[in-house]
């Protein structure tokens, strides 16, 4: 039997099993895919923890997940986009990714260029896309410097390397442990810190990264960074938030994410980039689907850099 992650009750990651489902069957408009690789994201944490049901509000039993990346097995009536046996990376809004079959419009999935490996292709959608809405929401010109927070994370090393392409100075606040590695990139490392002290200290190392100013502010790991950017001199219109929604209404910042740039054409843009070499995305582990609750607890704790991904196959 086909099988696929759900959770009957919101709580924590205890709740998650993997269950027997049946073969979902094309609408007209779909394809449906044999899932090889599924991205895991942050903000699936607080959906099943129930604390975002007044927005996003589940239904039992829910599946999870929006990343995806497989072949097509079956093809709706009125699709003409799409054969069976391409090797497609897509997305889903059903919370359904995680599992060895899903169904989706036809125009939620594009070629996987062969280059691009089933891990990344897997976990690409939401980070690809939450970095590509930040980066055009904050509006860096060429020589301009531009602050990441969560620089190491799977949105915050995309949006590094968008911006270099660029040609605008990263200065990109991450641990230590990652420093190297966004050298390796173009950026400039700036150690983290955590409460108001060491946000403070942060504050600090950043006014003496950029002595000229900071022009503009992407923030992908709340906690006060939103305020830190204001106290910097960023502007509200220049500062972008993926994750701090209550800081955006009170402080009038932007907080443009996957939503803004979730189409087929952006991340077939990502793929593409990727498969040329001009762009990387780091996966720091990859779990078997039955151990789902294993990969979870990994995500909600420290992890090296980039994404944790669910392998069905």
């Amino acid at each position: 039997m086909p099988r696929a992650v759900r959770y009957d009750r919101y709580g924590a990651v205890g709740v998650l099993y993997v269950a027997d489902v049946a073969t979902p069957a094309p609408a007209a408009d779909e394809v449906v895919v044999e899932v090889v690789a599924a991205g895991l994201n942050p903000g699936e944490i607080g959906v099943r923890e129930g604390l975002a049901h007044a927005v996003w509000p589940a239904t039992f039993p829910s599946g999870q997940g929006s990343d995806f990346a497989g072949h097509v097995v079956a093809v709706g009536s009125a699709v003409s986009t799409a054969r069976i046996g391409t090797p497609v990376i897509g997305f889903t809004n059903r919370r359904a990714a995680q599992a060895d079959y899903v169904a989706v419009p036809a125009d939620q999935v594009t070629p996987k260029p062969a280059a691009v490996g089933w891990d990344v292709a897997g976990s690409l959608f939401v980070a690809g896309t939450t970095a590509y809405a930040a980066v055009r929401a904050v509006g860096a010109e060429p020589g301009e410097t531009v602050a990441i927070s969560a620089a190491a994370g799977g949105v915050g090393s995309l949006a590094v390397q968008l911006l270099r392409r660029q040609g605008v100075r990263v200065l990109a606040v991450a641990g230590e442990a990652n420093h190297d590695w966004l050298d390796s990139l173009g950026a400039v490392p700036i150690a983290y810190g955590e409460g108001a002290e060491g946000l403070a200290d942060v504050e600090e190392r950043l006014r003496t990264a950029a002595p000229g100013g900071v022009d503009a502010f992407i923030d992908a790991y709340g906690g006060g960074y939103v305020e830190l950017a204001l106290r910097l001199g960023v502007a509200p219109v220049r500062i972008n938030t993926v994750i701090d929604f209550p800081a955006a209404k009170k402080f009038g910042t932007k907080s443009d994410g996957n939503m803004t740039a979730a189409r087929s054409d952006v991340l077939a843009e990502l793929a593409a980039l990727i498969a040329e070499g001009e762009l990387s995305a780091a996966v720091s582990a990859t779990y078997p689907i039955e151990r789902v609750q294993e990969a979870y607890t990994a995500l909600a704790g420290p992890h090296s850099r980039g994404k944790i991904v669910l392998r069905m196959r």
